[in-house]
C-alpha cells in the first residue's frame, strides 16, 4: 500500500492538470495565477467553479463533461485522491479541469476577489467534535474565505449525509442573514434538477445503498 502511494505521489507531479503550490508561494499572497485561472491557465474567459474537498474528483469531472465551456477545479489536500481525478481527467481528454492540493483554510491565497462563480462542497467532514467546529467547511471563518474569492451573488452548494452538519450550516447562515435559495433533508425523494442528482460522488453512492438520506442545500453570501 505505501509503495502504491508513493508511486501516486510521484506520477501525480507529472500531471500538468494538477497544481501543488507550495507554501512559500501563496504565503505572500502573491501566488501568480490568483485571480488569472481562467486567462493563465485555462486559456479561456469562461466562469470558475470550485469543488471543495473533492476527494477523487467524481463530482468535478462529471460537472466539466456537462458543462464544457465552465471551467472546474477541485481542490483536496489528500494526494492520493487527487491522483484518481487527474488521471481520469487526463484520460477522458477534458481541458476544463483540473486540480488543486491545497488546505482548503489557504484558498484565498490562490483566487482573487469575484474570480470564483459557484462553489461546490460535497460530503465534508463533520469535524463531529465541538471543538473542530471552526474546522467546517460551512463555519462563519470558512464562509468569510468564500466571501473574499466568490462573485456576488455567485451560489454556494452543500450536499452531505450527515443530519448534524446539515443543521449546523442552516443555524450558521441563519445567524448571518445569507440567503437559503433552496434545502431539502432527502435530496433523492425531493424534485431537484438532474445536475445535482444525476452525478454522484463515492461516498454518496455508499450512502444511498445504505438508505441515507441526502441533505442538500444552495445559498448566497
Amino acid at each position: 500500500m505505501k509503495k502504491r502511494k508513493l508511486a501516486r505521489f510521484a506520477e501525480l507531479e507529472t500531471f500538468s492538470n494538477v497544481v501543488q503550490p507550495k507554501l512559500d508561494e501563496i504565503i505572500h499572497d502573491n501566488y501568480p495565477l490568483k485571480g488569472k485561472w481562467s486567462s493563465e491557465y485555462f486559456k479561456n474567459q469562461n466562469p470558475l467553479i470550485l469543488e471543495l474537498g473533492c476527494g477523487k474528483g467524481e463530482y468535478t469531472i462529471g460537472l466539466a463533461e456537462k458543462y464544457p465551456h465552465i471551467n472546474f477545479i477541485g481542490i483536496d489536500i489528500k494526494g492520493d485522491r487527487l491522483w484518481k481525478g487527474g488521471k481520469t481527467s487526463i484520460e477522458k481528454g477534458l481541458k476544463n479541469v483540473a486540480f488543486i492540493r491545497l488546505p482548503i483554510e489557504n484558498i484565498s491565497f490562490v483566487f482573487g476577489e469575484n474570480e470564483v462563480s459557484e462553489i461546490w462542497i460535497t460530503f465534508p467532514d463533520p469535524q463531529p467534535n465541538k471543538p473542530k467546529t471552526k474546522k467546517r467547511l460551512t463555519s462563519p471563518a470558512f464562509l468569510d474565505r468564500y466571501t473574499q474569492i466568490i462573485k456576488p451573488k455567485g451560489i454556494i452548494h452543500l450536499k452531505t449525509d450527515n443530519a448534524g452538519l446539515f443543521e449546523y450550516t442552516v443555524e450558521v447562515l441563519k445567524e448571518r442573514n445569507h440567503s437559503v435559495l433552496f434545502i431539502t433533508r432527502d435530496l433523492h425523494s425531493s424534485k431537484m434538477n438532474d445536475d445535482i442528482l444525476s452525478i454522484r460522488t463515492y461516498y454518496e453512492t455508499i450512502y444511498l445503498k445504505k438508505e441515507i438520506p441526502i441533505c442538500y442545500l444552495n445559498f448566497t453570501l
